[in-house]
């Protein structure tokens, strides 16, 4: 068996392999609610391999959204809408997750196809919050300052949609402390410019995140895993760095997550990104050697080898793949006999696995 089809026992769960489907936002809900698209979407992934789909991110707050076409799990509505998806992903042998966010002042923007930039209340926009008044760019909405108030309620929707999450059936939750969003905002001077308990020192900015965490894990049912998805740095000077995202994953550790989901960037828009083919693995092996955590790779992962070499040679425990499994939503059943690993197909597809399926390269 290769490493990339073993199983990953976290807590009281056990992944199929160690394949997950990543994050990736579609902007195709209305009102924060899934519907088929989101169906046919996460469980064509499902159907395709992966141990995990995880959703894209999930506003726990209306105003936490990404854009006005974002999911939501701020209300049941929501999480009931999320179970019929739960259950088929389920059905397929793979284990359901979703990521809970708050996109701070990169909320109220527009799906990637219909512009950039901040979306006009006439439009549907919406003031967002942030941790200090600073938009993310020239001509971005200047975000209003969270109060302790506004803290307090980040954190209790953070808590409330966790349980919506595990109502509806989720046995993965993830908490997206990355890619510019609200607790990335936080965790990085370049956004923080607070002088209260919540900015200034390393203790400081990583104190929000440490909450969420904190909190979600006393209220979580003890067997099912909780990850944490970061950006191990900013690729700009003056930011969060590598070495404080090891000492972040100490802290988050000893919190009871159960994996640290190693990603980078999306906090400023003149970061300078070294782009290669898995190109953010390094960061997740420096987190695994010294905060001795269990972490998930991303990032141009595209070759079965590639991706059982990251796993063989012990530089995380977990592969995330996007745009990949967006081209190949099968992946992972090539990918199984291009490795020689024997992997169960959707019997209504078991003729399709007869005969050599090879992979496009160097896509």
């Amino acid at each position: 068996m290769t490493t990339l089809f073993q199983p990953l026992a976290l807590r009281g769960l056990t992944l199929p392999n160690r394949i997950a489907v990543s994050p990736m936002c579609q902007y195709q809900a209305t009102g924060g609610l899934a519907n088929d698209w989101h169906l046919v979407h996460l469980g064509g992934l499902a159907q395709g391999g992966s141990g995990l789909v995880l959703t894209e991110a999930a506003a726990v707050l209306p105003e936490g959204r990404i854009s006005p076409e974002d999911l939501g799990l701020w209300n049941m509505a929501q999480a009931e809408a999320l179970a019929p998806i739960v259950h088929f992903i389920k059905s397929q042998g793979a284990v359901p997750g979703i990521q809970l966010a708050h996109a701070g002042r990169k909320a109220s923007t527009f799906a990637p196809w219909r512009g950039s930039g901040s979306v006009p209340a006439a439009a549907g926009g919406w003031t967002p919050v942030a941790p200090s008044s600073l938009p993310f760019d020239a001509g971005w909405a200047v975000p209003t300052a969270l109060d302790e108030e506004g803290i307090i309620t980040v954190i209790n929707a953070f808590m409330d949609a966790a349980r919506r999450a595990v109502a509806a059936g989720f046995q993965v939750i993830e908490v997206h402390a990355a890619h510019g969003y609200l607790l990335h905002q936080f965790l990085s001077p370049l956004s923080n410019q607070r002088s209260d308990a919540y900015g200034g020192s390393f203790e400081n900015r990583t104190r929000l995140v440490r909450e969420v965490v904190g909190a979600l894990r006393n209220i979580l049912p003890e067997e099912l895993p909780l990850f944490v998805r970061i950006s191990a740095t900013d690729w700009a000077e003056g930011g969060w760095n590598l070495d404080e995202s090891v000492l972040l994953a100490k802290e988050l550790k000893a919190l009871g997550a159960d994996l640290v989901d190693c990603s980078s960037g999306g906090l400023v828009p003149h970061q300078k990104i070294i782009l290669g083919p898995g190109y953010q693995v390094p960061f997740a092996a420096r987190i695994r050697a010294e905060a001795e955590v269990p972490t998930g790779a991303v990032g141009l992962i595209t070759e079965p080898q590639q991706a059982e070499q990251i796993l063989a040679e012990g530089s995380a425990d977990l592969v995330l793949l996007a745009r990949e499994l967006l081209r190949d939503p099968r992946w992972p059943l090539r990918a199984a006999q291009v490795l020689g690993a024997d992997i169960p197909w959707p019997a209504s597809y078991a003729r399709g696995a007869k005969g050599p399926v090879p992979l496009r390269q160097g896509l």
